[in-house]
């Protein structure tokens, strides 16, 4: 096991595992342990004898729940940019890895985590898993999140759920094609390891090539999504609306 501060890693014979390791912020993560995921996912990729990939959540409640609003909340359109380019390595790494990528889903997966979750190859969750795009419920715009929606679901749920900022549950999630597995909650990680064994056979060049075709395939519209997330987020915070809604979020949640 690895000593990261925020995630934890393991090697599971040619598989290995991210575990996100903030159960009390329900995983939230911020710029820091989004650091330590990069690190940890380019690390498993580069080795030559990890075949597949697991990322999923501390504790029973969340795989995780997004941004932590108590970074995001001290941000203003100044920080826009530069904000915007952590998520756009974030998402690179992600888009970028050689080998399968295995989404337990140990609880809900929220925000820029639903994002993360559809970056994945294959997802695996319960009967608890909730999934869906609140930002708008906190004063964010979303960018990054109706592109990757979009890609996924079509144009048509990706406004119902970026405008509504609902959360869908297990079963429609799995009806939509977005769970590919679901079962028993004592059962997401056995599940995962299955698929994440059948993967690992898999021919790995054919696999690394596969992969690669399909991040071509939505290259430019990622960049040109990055580029837009940075006009709108600073429009957005140079409204003063986000910071509101946050710091009236974060207060009423220590009530």
């Amino acid at each position: 096991m690895s000593t990261y501060q925020f995630i934890e890693t393991e090697q599971h014979d040619n598989i290995g595992l991210v575990r996100l390791n903030r159960p009390e912020k329900l995983n939230a993560w911020n710029g820091a342990m989004r650091a330590e995921i990069m690190q940890a996912l380019r690390a498993f990729n580069a080795d030559a004898a990890t075949r597949a990939i697991i990322m999923t959540g501390a504790g029973d409640r969340a795989f995780c729940a997004g941004q932590d609003l108590e970074e995001a909340q001290h941000f203003d359109e100044t920080d826009s940019e530069a904000w915007i380019r952590t998520w756009e390595e974030y998402y690179d790494t992600l888009r970028s890895l050689d080998k399968p990528l295995i989404m337990a889903l140990n609880g809900t997966a929220a925000g820029s985590a639903f994002q993360v979750a559809l970056l994945g190859d294959v997802r695996v969750g319960h009967p608890g898993v909730k999934m869906g795009q609140p930002e708008i419920n906190s004063g964010i715009a979303s960018v990054t999140g109706p592109w990757i929606m979009n890609l996924v679901l079509g144009m048509s749920r990706t406004i119902e759920l970026t405008l509504t900022g609902r959360l869908m549950d297990a079963e429609e999630c799995r009806h939509i094609g977005i769970l590919h597995h679901l079962v028993p909650q004592d059962q997401v990680m056995a599940r995962a390891f299955e698929v994440a064994r059948e993967l690992a056979a898999k021919p790995p060049v054919t696999m690394r090539l596969d992969k690669q075709r399909f991040r071509e395939m939505s290259e430019a519209s990622f960049r040109e999504t990055i580029d837009a997330a940075i006009r709108i987020h600073a429009d957005a915070y140079r409204s003063g609306e986000p910071q509101q809604m946050m710091a009236a979020f974060l207060a009423k949640r220590q009530k």
